[in-house]
């Protein structure tokens, strides 16, 4: 006799309550395997696919896509005991999160209707056109949310595709030439058009009365601002800033990636003389314990660095930077970044750090004045290089110029401490040499 189970949205950890369901990936009839993600949620760190420990036939689902739930509300309830023909094992895992289960690799949904089993299924079509059908079991061979979402607004079944990225990885490329394909086999004369993405961070505003536009801070954009308000409420926070000539450090990345091998980003040579300078002056690389009355100071540097994506500003965290080079920074930073622009962070990639460093010049501005990503206490800012007038030997003379701000907790040291780290990070930018003598 079939057992039905409640499988509940679970602890997504990092002391997260509630989730935003973004996209079911299941329906009811369907037959899941252990293990098999079964929804998309958006939580306040990233954007999750949540696996279910049961195998068995989808028998209900609870929640609208756009709908959030707490922790603890049902996800599913799935028939178990009873499966259809060659579907999962009945019994449960005890998994609740994608890459810490298992090592199986999920399997696809199989659809269940009345009076015919899911060997006989049709092919699948794409777009209105017979496709051939695929693998009766494996994931979907894609990553970025990005490709699923526009593949989803226009009909096309990435199932039906051979991906052209490593190992058959499908692409947005992929799909943007299936739609075209798909336009022309239609008779359009032009391509489909991808429709406008849904901000699962920053619902479209609602109008009220008037002419008053109400945006609910909810998702990615809530989190921000319950940080940024909670950092401003506890850190008594200064800022000190200092232009400095950056032209040699431009020649001197520029060196470093003509000699061959990896290319190396201007954001790893500032991380690296960050930790630098954080070795000399440990202060600015602590947290407050305000209950135990102690300024904690730490012994690892795990390294922010703010990253903008479609979802809104992101800081992931660049573990143990200390012990890493510039060729290790750059390629942590890539990795990170990508992953962040295709919604694929875990929560374990937001959290943790213990400074902060805000590129903000990537937005064409000089300077500003950072809030501090509580608890740490500290973050630099830098803003863009431009060339300006600058007396250079002695003389005038037009030179690559960068201006530096370092927001610093009070309680944690006073301005001489964090002028002088100011100082040695600008030292280091004007003359790249500082930074190998004090290795």
């Amino acid at each position: 006799m079939a057992q039905v189970l409640e499988f509940k949205l679970p602890d997504l950890g990092e002391g997260l309550t509630e989730a935003e369901i973004v996209r079911w990936l299941v329906e009811v009839g369907d037959v899941v395997k252990i293990d098999q993600p079964v929804v998309e949620v958006e939580t306040a760190k990233a954007m999750v696919e949540v696996p279910c420990p049961y195998g068995g036939v989808v028998t209900a689902r609870f929640g609208e896509e756009g709908a959030e739930l707490p922790v603890g509300a049902p996800l599913i309830t799935v028939a178990v005991g009873a499966p259809a023909p060659g579907a999962a094992e009945t019994e449960g895992s005890g998994n609740v999160l994608v890459g810490y289960g298992t090592s199986e690799a999920p399997a696809r949904r199989r659809r269940v209707k009345p009076g015919r089993t899911a060997a006989a299924a049709p092919p699948r079509e794409a777009n209105g056109h017979a496709g051939t059908p695929g693998p009766a079991d494996g994931p979907v061979p894609v990553i970025s949310p990005l490709v699923r979402r526009l593949a989803r607004q226009n009909g096309l079944d990435l199932r039906d595709m051979t991906g052209s990225g490593p190992d058959g990885l499908i692409l947005r490329a992929d799909v943007e030439y299936a739609l075209r394909a798909a336009g022309t086999q239609a008779g359009m004369t032009e391509p489909p058009v991808e429709a406008p993405a849904r901000v699962t961070s920053a619902p479209a505003p609602v109008p009220t009365a008037g002419t008053e536009l109400r945006v609910p801070l909810k998702g990615v954009r809530g989190a921000v601002a319950d940080k940024l308000s909670r950092s401003r409420r506890e850190i008594p926070d200064a800022t000190c800033w200092v232009d400095a000539d950056a032209t040699e450090l431009l020649r001197a990345r520029a060196a470093m990636n003509a000699a061959g091998g990896p290319k190396i980003s201007l954001l790893a040579v500032l991380a690296r003389i960050c930790t630098a300078a954080l070795a000399r002056f440990p202060e600015l690389n602590s947290t407050v314990d305000m209950e135990a009355r102690e300024v904690v100071q730490l012994d690892h540097v795990h390294l922010g660095f703010a990253a903008q994506t479609e979802r809104g500003l992101v800081v992931p965290v660049v573990r143990d930077a200390h012990a890493r080079d510039a060729e290790a920074l750059s390629a942590e930073f890539a990795r990170l970044t990508e992953s962040a622009r295709a919604g694929g962070l875990t929560p374990g990639d937001l959290t943790g750090g213990t400074f902060t460093l805000n590129n903000y010049g990537v937005f064409g501005v000089d300077g500003s004045t950072p809030i501090i990503n509580h608890p740490e206490a500290a973050m630099l800012g830098v803003g863009r290089i431009v060339p300006k007038p600058w007396v250079h030997e002695g003389e005038l003379a037009v030179r690559q110029v960068v201006q530096l701000s370092l927001t610093f907790d009070h309680r944690v040291c006073d301005g001489g401490t964090a002028g002088g780290f100011l100082r040695y990070v600008a030292d280091c930018v004007e003359q790249p040499a500082v930074l190998l003598r004090t290795l």
